[in-house]
């Protein structure tokens, strides 16, 4: 796995990285951008994600569970 800092390509990706931000600023985790917009945890975690400030893991899928078009396949 390797630490990006770009948004997901994938909707759910962005939508599971910036929940899971989300709930570490409500347990008190200070925001990454200097002055963020908006006093919301989800919206702060969207706008860290939006300026490449956060870095996250994404797990790699392993190459026989992905059809011929590089997408996953149904199991």
């Amino acid at each position: 796995m390797t630490a990006e800092s770009q948004a997901p390509d994938s909707k759910f990706a962005f939508v599971v990285v910036a929940a899971r931000r989300a709930r570490q600023l409500m347990l008190g985790a200070s925001p990454l951008v200097a002055n963020p917009r908006s006093h919301k945890s989800t919206r702060v975690a969207i706008e860290e994600l939006g300026a490449g400030v956060l870095e996250y893991q994404l797990p790699e899928i392993p190459g026989d569970l992905l059809d011929k078009d590089g997408k996953r396949r149904k199991e």
